[in-house]
């Protein structure tokens, strides 16, 4: 089993129990560590303990690091089903398509349980240390160590609930695989809980800011749990019928809500965090030019790493590290550092980028072949530049369309400007009298599409190189989440109303209009629309999908044609849902336990929809 380890920006760590513990792995338990140290000659300072977090950090980064892929179980990104691109272990074989995915996470119930483990390894070993010592500023380090270990520990737990309802929950180092070998499902109320009591300890233990990039301080805490809480609130709102023996309560959700803005609002007012530059737009070169990208870009590249947006972060190493993203490879076409093009935008994100001008949507783009000689000049013709005029910033930050820049980057090299035009791969063009080589993609992608999102704009990097530190929680996910709780409970209030209201100016559009906050349903509309054009390609969209039983409103319900998902050449690309039975949409809502785990364990029941 490939593994991978972790740059910090303290120093490097020595990694301590790198192996996983799965239920699968039957021989895990009679291998001796070649490694690690002996526990004796171990666990003995904060030192060791800090090095061993860090060792747990490292096999725990893998598990949300490649996030950007959960995107393509939504509307708004496809993911290519191929291993060109190295995944996470966790992620391999796993599908990433709108419909029929949820048999396909063995792999990622596997390695979060080895994650579990690490954590774990860390708590246990780190809480008898405490009994060593009796120096307050000792213990203080000690039990921040210990909250740190604790909330990967829940973030993993959080990750298992979300896919598959009521798991096994060990909450100790396992020595013998006799003791989860007939392990039982833990109700997920139960398992909520305890991993509120991780996120809770946490937050009680944890300093105010960060020790080290790539580190958690309590603001991460509050805010992962808050996240739970809102997901338990949706959970009990809006139902969970896949899942067997849960019986959703209205009164639990609204406690539920409640204590999730709570939390929220702390993050948000008791530590001086702040959006990227302020929130602030910046400037933003007009069509076809890319030499000034709005602020939102740059929050997407390394070289914000550190800015106070991010609450929590994965790091990587960068160059020549072994240890960086693959971000460059997995979206940016060949003369992004040979990057492999395997995900990119779906040509229905376009029309979700409101107007800076009305600050509602526009007129709907029409597609056009290229061969119609209107193509490019008739109005709202997606091929027609122009049709792209005066829209969200984060338009421009996100996504090409036709004619857009895109600097090249040819063996670490600066290789100048290239233009996109879709399905011109790689062909001599000129415009406004200087010639260019347009995008190098690749013939798959089919939508009239690609990300600018993610891909760095400055040489020096290879294509897997990237030192992006990967966030997992932002101040901008807070915001609308914030919004969202107060929303379901006392309908649109003004400090919400105004989050996302700043939330819309870093697009540079205008404050919503009264009637976009009439009511309850409106608002909640405005607060969608912001998650799916702020939160584009981090993972977020299947998860909200999921915890608002919204997928038959995104894909109609059961026994209909199903949803064409078009180019902008207007060419019927896929169809999904093509009368899809009830049993296809509730396989998308709960995943299925692993079979293997049932042959080796048959005291795990099976979620009904797979049954």
């Amino acid at each position: 089993m490939k593994r991978k380890t972790v740059y910090t920006n303290m120093k490097n760590i020595m990694l301590i129990g790198t192996l996983y513990m799965c239920f699968s792995c039957n021989d895990f338990l009679d291998n001796q560590p070649t490694t690690e140290l002996g526990a004796a000659a171990f666990w003995k300072t904060t030192d060791d303990a800090t090095i061993a977090l860090m060792g747990a950090y490292a096999d725990i980064r893998s598990l949300f690091e490649w996030d950007w892929y959960w995107d393509g179980q939504g509307e708004y990104v496809k993911v290519l089903n191929t291993t060109a691109v190295e995944r996470s272990p966790g992620f391999t074989n796993g599908s990433f398509n709108p419909s029929g995915y949820g048999s396909s996470f063995n792999s990622m119930y596997q390695y979060l349980y080895g994650g579990v483990h690490r954590a774990n390894y860390v708590i246990e070993n780190v809480e008898k240390m405490l009994q060593d010592h009796t120096s307050p500023d000792l213990i203080r380090e000690l039990e921040a160590v210990i909250g740190e270990a604790r909330l990967l520990r829940g973030m993993i737990y959080f990750r298992l609930i979300s896919l598959w309802g009521d798991v096994p929950y060990i909450g100790k180092i396992i020595y013998d695989n006799s003791e989860v070998e007939s392990i039982t499902r833990t109700p997920i109320n139960q398992v909520k809980d305890l991993i509120y009591a991780d996120f809770t300890y946490a937050a009680e233990k944890l300093p105010d800011r960060i020790p080290a990039l790539g580190r958690a301080a309590k603001p991460a805490a509050l805010a992962f749990r808050g996240k739970l809480q809102l997901y338990w609130a949706c959970w009990n709102n809006f139902g969970w019928p896949e899942l067997d023996g849960f019986t959703p309560d209205k009164e639990e959700a609204g406690r539920a809500y409640i204590e999730a803005a709570n939390d929220f609002k702390s993050v948000i007012d008791d530590f001086g965090l702040t959006l990227f530059r302020n929130g602030e737009p910046g400037a933003c070169s007009g069509l076809g030019d890319a030499g000034v990208l709005p602020n939102y870009f740059d929050l997407f590249i390394p070289t914000s790493n550190g800015n106070p947006e991010v609450i929590m972060c994965f790091t990587h190493g960068g160059q020549g590290s072994g240890q960086g993203e693959s971000l460059m490879r997995a979206l940016g076409g060949r003369q992004m550092q040979s990057g492999q093009l395997q995900v990119y935008p779906r040509y229905e994100i376009a029309d979700r980028y409101q107007s800076t001008i009305t600050g509602d949507f526009c007129d709907p783009l029409i597609p056009m072949h290229p061969t119609a000689s209107n193509a490019r000049t008739a109005e709202n013709s997606a091929l027609n530049p122009e049709s792209y005029k005066d829209r969200d910033y984060r338009m421009k930050a996100s996504i090409l369309w036709d004619y857009e820049m895109i600097m090249g980057i040819i063996d670490f090299q600066d290789a100048g400007w290239a233009p996109y035009i879709y399905k011109t791969w790689t062909a001599p063009v000129t415009i406004d009298g200087v010639e260019y080589v347009t995008y190098t993609g690749h013939g798959t992608v089919n939508s009239g599409y690609v990300f600018r999102k993610f891909i760095r704009n400055y040489p020096g990097q290879d294509r897997t190189s990237g030192d992006y530190a990967w966030p997992v929680m932002r101040l901008a996910d807070v915001f609308l989440m914030y919004a969202e709780a107060t929303n379901e409970v006392n309908g649109p209030q003004s400090d919400a109303i105004e989050l996302v209201n700043k939330i819309r100016h870093r697009g540079n559009l205008p404050p919503l209009k009264p009637e976009k906050y009439a009511d309850k349903n409106t608002f909640f509309d405005a607060i969608e629309q912001e998650r799916i054009v702020e939160l584009l390609g981090e993972g977020h969209r299947a998860f909200d999908l999921r915890r608002w039983r919204a997928i038959e409103k995104a894909w109609v319900g059961p026994y209909n044609p199903g949803v064409w998902c078009i180019d902008a050449h207007g060419s019927q690309i896929t169809r999904y849902f093509n009368n899809a039975s009830e049993r296809t949409y509730e396989q998308c809502y709960i995943f299925r336990i692993p079979p293997a785990e049932r042959d080796r364990n048959p005291n795990l029941t099976q979620n009904k929809p797979w049954m």
